[in-house]
């Protein structure tokens, strides 16, 4: 198994339709112990629980940089080490630039980008202590095509901060032996999305994209776990697009 013994931590993982739950059943399959973050509401236990007894579920708000790091330190106090940190929580808003709010930004914002350094700052120095870990962000094609199908342009913002952001960790902490790189989702059938695009739209989508249908959550997932992995122990600071070939480069 790829991640046999290794623990494996997930923001915004409790959604059982979305990428976080996803990647956290891929990783479990792999031998990872998979430690799933999420809000009070959004029951993490419970979905750990469907994983099986060996994993854990625990409160964490990502804009809060003080949960973030009492969720590492109970993390490690329970599992004794880290070694997989996937950045996944983030949430979207169909704004135009015009109609972007000073509430809306900070929501946005806060969640996907802020939320991205507060859990990194949280897990790299047992990382380092241990001289070696994988840390996977999600972005999105959105930060790279210059808007998505639903997000407004304060999404993409966010989301090419989060590229940013993981390139410049990367190159920071590669001497640690910590590997950190994104993935960027092209239209993926979540929750967030369901029922948002009618029929007539989606047609026009699919023939954009060259593998002529939109991206499933597992999709998405065994890309994550490759980057956690092994496999590419020599990777670090990319981008790997998931997308069907809506974005070629």
């Amino acid at each position: 198994m790829l991640l046999a013994d290794k623990v494996a931590m997930i923001t915004g993982g409790a959604g059982l339709n979305g990428l976080g739950f996803a990647t956290a059943r891929m990783m479990a399959a792999q031998g990872a112990r998979v430690v799933i973050l999420d809000l009070e509401r959004a029951e993490p236990a419970a979905a750990a629980a469907r994983l099986g007894p060996q994993h854990i579920g625990i409160v964490a708000d990502v804009t809060d940089k003080a949960s973030c790091e009492r969720a590492a330190a109970s993390v490690m106090q329970q599992c004794g080490r880290i070694d997989i940190l996937v950045n996944n929580a983030g949430i979207t808003q169909p704004r135009k630039t015009a109609d972007i709010t000073d509430r809306d930004y900070d929501a946005v914002l806060d969640v996907s980008l802020r939320g991205t350094l507060h859990m990194s700052q949280a897990v790299i120095p047992a990382m380092q202590r241990a001289k070696g870990g994988a840390i996977v962000c999600i972005s999105s094609v959105s930060a790279q095509r210059g808007g998505g199908i639903l997000g407004g342009p304060h999404y993409s913002a966010a989301k090419a901060g989060v590229l940013g952001l993981a390139r410049a960790m990367a190159r920071e902490f590669g001497v640690d032996g910590i590997r950190v790189n994104c993935v960027t989702p092209g239209l993926i059938a979540t929750d967030i999305n369901k029922g948002l695009i009618p029929d007539d739209r989606m047609k026009g989508i699919l023939e954009q994209i060259p593998l002529n249908r939109i991206g499933e959550p597992a999709d998405v997932a065994g890309c994550v776990v490759f980057l956690a992995s092994p496999l590419a122990k020599y990777c670090t600071g990319v981008t790997l697009d998931v997308n069907g070939g809506m974005l070629i480069h």
